[in-house]
């Protein structure tokens, strides 16, 4: 069904709902945007804002590896049994 395709594949595919990964969509959008005024900002005075758009852009990186690792690791790892 293309409602599902659109709307739902890939949030289930990264382990989310729907809402769950549009919070965090938009989370990192409004760090990106914070980084990109930092970024703007620094190209017309230098001394400003030095590092804050590379290192926001390293953070997001750093969190996005650590989640997709953390993906990988619950894909492998089968779900336990629960014995009686």
């Amino acid at each position: 069904m293309i409602v599902e395709r659109i709307f739902l594949r890939h949030p289930h595919r990264v382990g989310e709902g729907f809402f769950e990964h549009m919070v965090f969509a938009l989370t990192f959008s409004g760090r990106l945007f914070k980084a990109s005024a930092a970024a703007f900002l620094h190209a017309f005075v230098p001394a400003l804002c030095e590092t804050t758009a590379s290192q926001a852009i390293m953070d997001m990186h750093a969190e996005i590896a650590a989640r997709r690792t953390q993906m990988a690791k619950s894909r492998e790892t089968p779900h336990a049994e629960v014995r009686a």
